[in-house]
Formats: structure tokens, sequence, C-alpha cells
């Protein structure tokens, strides 16, 4: 019984933690481009990249458009990671920017990165 514990709890952080970790990042990472958005008055808006490759298109990337090159991250943590090929996050430069989510998953879990365009962007296991 233990050791069916340990690998159950095993097994739950392989694919789950690492999404919430996405996830929290992303969240972290809208708040820091839509500061940047705000100060420097330059609309920012987050997408992901879609790259096509023999078997399938993955998004293992996204951008921070309205930013210098380089300024934030642009992979994922885990390779697993997706998002629709459609999402589309604006970022500023108004203090108020609307509601707005895009979801993440990864094999069977999902997480949304949410705002509701005053509060910081957080994340629900629910869809909004």
């Amino acid at each position: 019984a233990i050791g069916t514990a340990a690998v159950s709890f095993s097994l739950r952080d392989s694919a789950q933690t690492v999404l919430e970790h996405d996830a929290e990042r992303l969240a972290a990472l809208f708040e820091s481009a839509r500061a940047r958005s705000r100060s420097s008055g330059v609309p920012v808006q987050w997408r992901p990249v879609v790259e096509e490759s023999a078997s399938a298109a993955k998004n293992a990337s996204f951008v921070f458009e309205g930013l210098p090159p380089q300024t934030l991250p642009a992979q994922w943590l885990s390779p697993q990671t997706q998002v629709a090929a459609n999402s589309l996050i604006l970022l500023g430069p108004d203090p108020i920017i609307g509601p707005q989510s895009v979801m993440l998953r990864s094999q069977d879990f999902k997480l949304w990165v949410r705002t509701d365009g005053i509060q910081a962007f957080s994340i629900s296991r629910a869809a909004p």
C-alpha cells in the first residue's frame, strides 16, 4: 500500500506539477510584460509560436510582441505544455485591459491563466 501511494504521488508530480509550474511562470511573465507595457506606453501582446513539424504542429514557444527581443523568456518549461494556436493576450498599455484567459494543457490536465482585467493574472482549474 505504501509503495502504491508513493507511485501515485510521483505520477501526479510528473505532468500536473510541471503544468502548474508553467502556468505560474506564465502568469508572472504576463504581469512583467503588463508592467513594461504600462511604463513604456507601448502595446504588448502575447501569442504562441506554432512550429510545423513532420508529425504535427506544436507550440513549444511563445512571443511577447511589442517588447525588445529576449526581454522575457519565450519557451515553456516543459515541451509537453500546449496552448491553442489562436491564443492571444493583450497586455497594455492601458491600466485596465479587459478579462482575458489562456488555457494550458498537458496530457489530461488543464489550467487557465486569467485576469479580470484589473487584478493580476492568476491560475484557475475551472474554465472561464
